[in-house]
């Protein structure tokens, strides 16, 4: 092997220095990459500060204070739609009530809940006027009759007609009519009676009618009587044309001044 040869190996073989080292150890770009980790380690402490910030302003709700959603209470079926058919049954007048705890005596004695379910009494709320005041009361919509939920056949039919103060069945002939959906639901609310929501039926019903004559009791037409012409419910008043020296002439009264005849 010549010099020139083993220079040449010496050359390829020398070993790197430790400046070399460094420099091959050591990229370029080593002070851009640490700060992009510093900016991601900021970026993280920022984050931590953040959440904790949100925890610590955060409302905690005590069982007092969650607001529960309203239960919204299922409709019930139309009063139609329950079992049976509804019929009208004719009682004695003024007998309503004991004819219908009789038939619910028999319900029980004769066993038959499984084809008699319902007796109602329909009623309806009137303001009267008694004494110059309004008064709200309950009064029978139809005086004399009762409505009966049931499955009607021999059976039933003979317990129910042949009960104390039952006068018959509504219907053509000897044959009991059932009601049609529109009837039973106009006098039989779905609760059986006015709810607290729902609004009451209120009729105004007066001791006096137009066209009644009246006596006057009090003032300075007392002992006179004429025909009601006008009625102010609202502020109890009426106009009665009173026979002045030959003429009618009405006359403003309150409720409290007249009477009846």
């Amino acid at each position: 092997m010549t010099d020139d040869s083993m220079n040449d190996l010496d050359l390829e073989a020398a070993p790197i220095g430790d400046d070399e080292v460094a420099a091959v150890s050591d990229p370029v770009d080593a002070p851009e990459a640490e700060a992009e980790t510093a900016d991601v380690a900021d970026a993280a402490e920022a984050a931590v500060a953040e959440a904790d910030v949100a925890a610590s302003d955060a409302v905690v709700l005590d069982e007092d204070d969650v607001i529960a959603e309203p239960v919204v209470k299922p409709r019930e079926k139309s009063p139609y739609d329950r079992p049976g058919k509804w019929y009208v049954l004719h009682t004695q007048s003024g007998y309503e009530k004991k004819v219908k705890e009789k038939i619910e005596a028999r319900i029980k004695s004769l066993g038959m809940e499984g084809k008699i379910f319902e007796i109602h009494i329909p009623m309806e709320e009137v303001t009267e006027v008694k004494a110059n005041r309004k008064v709200v009361s309950k009064k029978k919509l139809f005086p004399g009759y009762l409505l009966i939920r049931c499955r009607l056949d021999d059976d039933s039919w003979y317990a129910i007609r042949n009960t104390e103060g039952v006068t018959g069945f509504v219907g053509a002939g000897n044959t009991p009519t059932p009601l049609t959906r529109r009837d039973v639901e106009g006098f039989i609310s779905v609760d059986d009676g006015p709810s607290e929501d729902a609004p009451k039926r209120v009729k105004p019903r007066l001791e006096y009618e137009l066209h009644e004559t009246v006596q006057v009791k009090d003032g300075p037409f007392a002992d006179f009587s004429g025909e009601i012409v006008e009625i102010n419910e609202d502020h109890l008043k009426m106009k009665v044309l009173v026979n002045i020296f030959g003429r009618e002439t009405p006359v403003e009264l309150e409720f409290s001044q007249v009477g009846k005849l």
